[in-house]
């Protein structure tokens, strides 16, 4: 077959044309029958199975995670028992308003025992917050430095949770009967009392 006879084919006699050129327009039909379906067809299905591999990675991602906080359940539940323990012993070192007056005087008390003489001891308003309500009570003692390291010791040792702030520690002037140089002490302790209902 020649070249020149390309021309000559008679388009409506496809049966005489020679076999090279009916294989040739058959794989011509098939490719362009594959690309059209390829292109209508598969290429969704591909971009479906590509975001459908990925959501699979996710929802793997997350089953996992899951699956380790269902294996570790009773862990949890032990831990949050633990909590909830944690928490209650917390707030029963809040006092209650019937045990505030008792604080106060374990307070003085306890500088009185150090040794310490009060300028000032003011409890101030108490400030809500949340479920709990602060009393902080403003101290001016004087005395020496290792009897204010006992009196926070001590304010520390109490049963009920009593914190120090805003100290300042300054010459008083003058010396104690051991000697020792005076000090002035300034401070806010703060008290907590637990809120059992809600402040309106």
């Amino acid at each position: 077959m020649k070249l020149s006879d390309l021309n000559n084919l008679d388009i409506h006699n496809i049966g005489s044309w020679p076999l090279p050129i009916k294989l040739v327009i058959v794989l011509l039909i098939m490719g362009a029958i594959g690309g059209a379906g390829y292109y209508f067809d598969t290429q969704h299905m591909i971009a479906e199975l590509k975001k459908t591999e990925a959501r699979e990675g996710s929802l793997r991602k997350t089953f996992e995670k899951k699956w380790v906080k269902v294996a570790n359940l009773d862990a949890f539940r032990a831990q949050l028992e633990e909590m909830n323990k944690s928490f209650g012993a917390m707030l029963r070192q809040l006092p209650d308003k019937t045990e505030v007056a008792d604080l106060l005087v374990d307070i003085s008390q306890t500088g009185l025992a150090n040794g310490l003489e009060f300028q000032l001891f003011k409890p101030g308003g108490e400030n809500r917050k949340g479920f709990y309500a602060e009393l902080p009570i403003q101290i001016q003692v004087t005395g020496t430095y290792h009897q204010f390291g006992a009196f926070v010791s001590g304010i520390a040792a109490l049963p009920r949770i009593v914190t120090m702030h805003n100290v300042v520690i300054k010459p008083g002037g003058g010396k104690s009967g051991a000697g020792a140089r005076v000090l002035s002490m300034t401070a806010v302790a703060k008290t907590y009392r637990y809120l059992e209902e809600t402040p309106q």
